[in-house]
């Protein structure tokens, strides 16, 4: 938490200071936004065009802003590398236009002839960009929870000593269930078991 605090803090400082800086001046009274766009990338170095606004030093600065504001928000440190690389690459490149436009020569002179204070702003902002990037922790990508596995349901109970072996148990009080079931009883619709009787005694007939 504290570490993207700082980092969106470093980056907030460094993209102001990145989108203000063609406002003030690059080199002796010249502002950056009287830069041509395109004197960045041809072979004879810096002109002496004046540009509009969308053209000039802005442009690359203004979309290092918008960079910023999306890797802050989306809490991409991929985005932020980016803006600062497109920060920091663009004050390079103008350093090295106007050094060949110069003679190869650039001077930081007190009466305000050599680099400007302009040109520091968009360097330095780079660079905080890039600090910034380095301290947030970013996007924490958490792995999927692993997918429930199903248990099955546990097998039917077998009997082996139902009365026809087909795995049902045995009704009670059927034979061969003492001692498991209880004693055999009659079911309910059985014929109930003949009393015993006492026999009569014989009477035998005397001769008379």
């Amino acid at each position: 938490m504290v570490r993207d605090v700082l980092g969106g803090a470093l980056a907030v400082l460094g993209a102001a200071g990145a989108v203000a800086s063609p406002f003030r001046p690059w080199y002796a009274a010249r502002l950056g936004r009287e830069y041509r766009l395109s004197d960045l990338f041809a072979s004879g170095g810096i002109t002496a065009a004046h540009p509009n606004l969308l053209w000039s030093l802005f442009l690359p600065f203004l979309l290092a802003a918008a960079l910023t504001l999306l890797g802050l928000f989306a809490r991409l440190r991929t985005v932020l590398v980016l803006a600062g690389v497109l920060a920091l690459g663009s004050a390079v490149l103008w350093a090295v236009r106007v050094a060949q436009a110069n003679g190869d020569a650039l001077t930081v002179a007190a009466d305000g002839s050599g680099l400007r204070p302009g040109f520091a702003g968009a360097a330095g902002g780079g660079v905080l960009l890039l600090l910034a990037a380095g301290i947030m922790t970013g996007q924490v990508r958490r792995a999927p929870a692993p997918a429930p596995v199903p248990v099955p349901p546990p097998p039917p109970p077998v009997f082996e000593d139902g009365p026809a072996g087909d795995g049902r148990p045995p009704a009670y009080g059927s034979p061969g269930t003492e001692g498991t079931y209880g004693p055999s009883r009659p079911g309910p619709y059985a014929s109930p078991e003949p009393e015993p009787t006492t026999p009569l005694p014989t009477i035998r007939r005397e001769d008379r």
